[in-house]
């Protein structure tokens, strides 16, 4: 019997091989399909990114090349300088990325008492004066300033993000949205009264109202919310045009801002430069490059401003294509977090669409005088190192949350 198997198995060894070859073959690609499709990379996401920042890096230089030679006798400093930024948070953005999100969960609490403690810190030594504000602090040994009011935004989306996990459905009563606008509020104080920068203090609260928001279904109280704040600022203006002086130096902003040829040298000067530049760049700009504005006409042309050089160098075009860009990256985030496959990743891309979405907002709203004047940079693409490393430590974050989606459920 024996024989005759051996037998039989030498007459078709070669089938038998060829068969048990091709079945091994069917199981590794079927297992092989398996991992493959199990998880995905968001690379839409990473190439919107990339696409920004070497975008931003490229218009930093156009707009600071003159002013850093006059002052460094270095075309290239602020764009070095940006360069350097973009590297160290691009390796913290892969290294982010390739860690599971619920590892940060525990550091909660730790990040919020972490941002609450930084802040003060402007006020030692340590802390670093520029354009007569004092919002950074020196890293000793490292040579790169970090602005606490950038780590708050970051704490704060991981803090709110646990709280909303943490809390459930008791978010939805007012009790619970209470606490939950309560609990930033310290943070925003902090930055507004300490750092005087009233944008990131109003980016850190927008970004809390927007998780909450999210969180819960009940729209009427954050209607309520919308028309209170209205309200206030209204009267706000109201009180600074009727001549009251009880807010000096925010007053003088939105007095230029209504009416910026009343002060052209001083408080409406930087809105003006910034309209001409605009309005001369028409439908498709003098050309990268070309700007006459940034040839020490407007402040802070690489920085807060760069959105008027941008508007002038590449016209309407090039304007419309950079926030059909940061629209692109908002929709991906989007998807990332209705897909996440928990509410604590799904919140945190929230609370990152957020952040991008408000700054950006408002960027743009300052460049076009829509809003009164206040610093705040475009993301990605103003000249600020802290700025971009820790948003890019944001996108290493929601891009940890979309390898964790399945594809089945996308």
């Amino acid at each position: 019997m024996v024989s005759h198997v051996n037998r039989e198995y030498e007459e078709n060894r070669d089938g038998y091989e060829k068969k048990l070859y091709d079945t091994r073959r069917q199981g590794k690609t079927k297992h092989k399909k398996k991992e493959q499709s199990e998880y995905f990379f968001d690379y839409s996401l990473l190439f919107i990114v990339l696409f920004l920042l070497g975008f931003g890096l490229v218009m930093i230089y156009s707009a600071s090349s003159y002013q850093a030679f006059l002052e460094f006798e270095d075309s290239a400093h602020y764009l070095k300088k940006q360069l350097t930024a973009c590297i160290i948070g691009l390796v913290l953005m892969i290294v982010v990325a390739n860690i599971p999100y619920h590892f940060w969960e525990r550091f909660y609490l730790i990040g919020y008492l972490v941002s609450a403690a930084l802040v003060p810190v402007v006020l030692t030594p340590l802390g670093v004066e520029s354009h007569g504000a004092r919002r950074w602090i020196k890293i000793p040994g490292v040579g790169l300033n970090v602005q606490p009011a950038e780590v708050a935004k970051l704490c704060m989306i991981l803090f709110l993000s646990v709280m909303v996990c943490k809390m459930g459905k008791g978010v939805r009563s007012m009790k619970g949205f209470l606490v939950m606008v309560a609990f930033p509020m310290p943070i925003v104080l902090e930055v507004y009264l300490i750092t005087k920068n009233l944008s990131s203090a109003i980016i850190v609260l927008g970004i809390s109202v927007l998780m909450v928001f999210v969180a819960s279904p009940d729209y009427k109280k954050f209607i309520i919310m919308a028309l209170l704040v209205f309200a206030a600022a209204a009267l706000v203006v109201y009180l600074v045009v009727s001549g009251n002086d009880f807010m000096a130096f925010r007053g003088n902003r939105i007095l230029s801002w209504l009416d910026p040829e009343s002060d052209p040298t001083d408080t409406g000067f930087q809105t003006l430069q910034g309209l001409y530049a605009i309005g001369s760049g028409g439908v498709f700009g003098k050309g990268l490059g070309q700007s006459m504005q940034k040839l020490s006409f407007l402040p802070e042309a690489q920085n807060d401003m760069i959105f008027s050089i941008i508007c002038e160098e590449l016209g309407l075009f090039g304007a419309v294509a950079i926030i059909l860009m940061f629209v692109m990256l908002l929709w991906r985030m989007m998807v990332i977090a209705s897909n996440a496959p928990d509410l604590f990743g799904a919140m945190m891309v929230v609370g990152v669409m957020g952040h991008i979405t408000i700054q950006a907002i408002l960027n743009i709203a300052v460049v076009t005088a829509t809003i009164p004047n206040t610093g705040i940079s475009l993301p990605f693409i103003s000249y600020g190192g802290s700025s971009v490393m820790f948003l890019l430590i944001e996108i290493g974050l929601v891009l940890s949350v979309a390898k964790r989606i399945q594809l089945k459920e996308l």
